[in-house]
């Protein structure tokens, strides 16, 4: 393995998945890979940009029926198309669906190949986390589910245990529908409560298939939980069940949408609870899996005061050191982002001010975080020998 070397996979192209008037805007990918090309991010040494095309019908169909890749071909060019979850106000149809959509899919797909062929320890594709994509349906603005594409590109080369942490605000419902009776694949989300919250999937009790139990883990948040909740959150159930699990490769959506900016969620995190959590999933896949680790984005919708300080925290874990909170933004990036959304407050600093700290699961408490907390482990920690009441499990 390329021990010093992370992958980066871009082309602007991948900005023509642009569903026009819609939160799902593509500024937001572009001011990322501005800010971290700003930062110094993408120059550091043992930084590999790939360039990707677009997935082959083979790859995508690994995934989703190939009557719905026609339907997607199809739908551009009828202006009276209806079905698939396509032409909808959430789904949009736009021109080039079809090319836009499997580019995303070629990219996490690129990354998951340079990590697995050994070329790169790490790898990251900011343009995917197209988790709602299912088999024949599109859905929550995702056309096709490039992490599920790519994880089935892993098991069909020879991986035999993945596993997916998907940390955006909504639940991870596509890429658990795809692998939720396949006893190689573990997903674990965390996302607000789907009782306030798309897609309204995502319960403790889904725990995976008959063949598959514990292998589908949820946490579902209360609306407003911060920083100190999530991270407590996140530290009492993923490591555990994911060394439990024992994977060989992890692979992560990383929406920003959990930020107390977003406009289409209630949970409050700031950036650096965000920082905090890519920091934390990198150390499991080096303790676990040789550092093999892909990133993808997913959803985010402050397009200039969140997602691209996000994200270009994510591509500093990814390919190095993570930057220090305190790093000021260079100028030409404001006046950028300024230009590009006239109006918006454009931030000057890596931070949002805060210093998140991992307070310890307490096992009992009437806290709503603490109750949410132990739910998803009494359902999941005794399927792998786990206390459910033992914080030190």
């Amino acid at each position: 393995m390329a021990d010093d070397v992370a992958a980066v996979v871009w082309d602007s192209a991948l900005l023509d998945y642009d569903m026009g008037d819609h939160p799902l805007n593509p500024v937001r990918v572009e001011l990322t890979m501005a800010l971290a090309r700003e930062l110094g991010v993408l120059d550091r040494p043992g930084v590999q940009m790939i360039t990707p095309g677009q997935a082959s019908d083979l790859d995508l169909t690994r995934v989703h029926r190939a009557d719905y890749l026609d339907a997607v071909r199809l739908a551009p060019i009828d202006p009276f198309f209806t079905g698939w979850g396509l032409n909808t106000p959430d789904n949009p149809v736009f021109d080039d669906m079809h090319q836009a959509s499997a580019r995303i899919c070629g990219a996490t797909l690129a990354a998951a190949q340079a990590v697995w062929h050994g070329t790169a320890r790490r790898a990251v594709n900011v343009a995917g986390g197209l988790h709602h994509a299912m088999p024949a349906r599109a859905a929550g603005f995702c056309v096709y589910n490039d992490p599920a594409v790519a994880i089935a590109w892993l098991l069909e080369n020879g991986a035999q245990r993945v596993a997916y942490i998907d940390v955006d605000v909504h639940h991870g419902d596509g890429v658990q529908a795809v692998f939720y009776d396949d006893p190689r694949v573990l997903t674990v989300s965390l996302h607000e409560t789907p009782l306030a919250l798309f897609p309204g999937t995502g319960f403790a009790d889904e725990i995976g298939g008959p063949k598959a139990e514990g292998t589908a883990v949820n946490v579902p948040l209360p609306p407003s939980t911060g920083d100190a909740g999530w991270l407590r959150a996140f530290h009492a159930i993923v490591p555990s069940v994911v060394r439990a699990f024992a994977p060989e490769i992890i692979v992560s959506q990383c929406g920003a949408d959990a930020h107390r900016l977003d406009p289409l969620a209630d949970l409050r995190l700031s950036v650096d609870g965000q920082r905090a959590a890519y920091v934390a999933m990198r150390a499991l896949a080096d303790e676990l899996c040789d550092g093999r680790w892909v990133a993808t984005g997913g959803g985010g919708y402050a397009l200039v005061e969140v997602v691209p300080r996000a994200w270009a925290h994510l591509l500093a874990v990814v390919t190095g050191d993570p930057l220090p909170p305190e790093t000021r933004i260079p100028q030409p990036w404001r006046k950028l982002a300024g230009s590009r959304r006239p109006g918006t407050t454009v931030p000057e600093t890596m931070t949002d001010g805060t210093e998140p700290v991992v307070e310890p699961w307490p096992g009992t408490s009437e806290d709503a975080v603490d109750r949410a907390v132990l739910a998803t482990r009494t359902a999941v920690f005794p399927l792998y020998g786990l206390d459910p009441h033992d914080p030190r499990d």
